[in-house]
């Protein structure tokens, strides 16, 4: 219906880095990100030419309560304090990540609303 008034319009989906590059211990997570960027994909072709942009989001590891607790699992299969187990995580997984830590949710809430204001169009 945006499409057709020529209204603007914004599509903006949060998916993760994590459909990009599977975490295995994260399958579930990794697929359904995986099948969240390929709509994007699928949503840009589809308003392609019109006023309405998709745009998806890939944050790198954001410490959010379902990381909070796979660390927490992590550090207690390790055997480990947890905030070892944190720093292996960046050593392990992460070994490309320019800024060595997760990040906080309000800093994902920037680009997110940047994206969906008239600025981004």
């Amino acid at each position: 219906e945006m499409i057709e008034r020529n209204d603007y319009g914004r599509i903006l989906l949060i998916s993760s880095e994590c459909g990009m590059r599977p975490i295995p211990e994260m399958a579930a997570y990794s697929n359904s990100k995986a099948s969240q960027i390929n709509l994007a994909r699928c949503l840009a072709e589809m308003t392609k030419g019109t006023t309405v942009t998709v745009n998806s989001v890939l944050p790198g590891p954001t410490m959010t309560e379902g990381v909070s607790d796979f660390l927490d699992g992590l550090a207690a299969s390790k055997n480990q304090p947890r905030d070892v187990a944190q720093r292996d995580y960046f050593v392990e997984r992460e070994p490309t990540s320019l800024i060595q830590r997760f990040l906080r949710p309000e800093e994902i809430a920037h680009v997110t609303t940047f994206l969906a204001g008239v600025a981004a169009s």
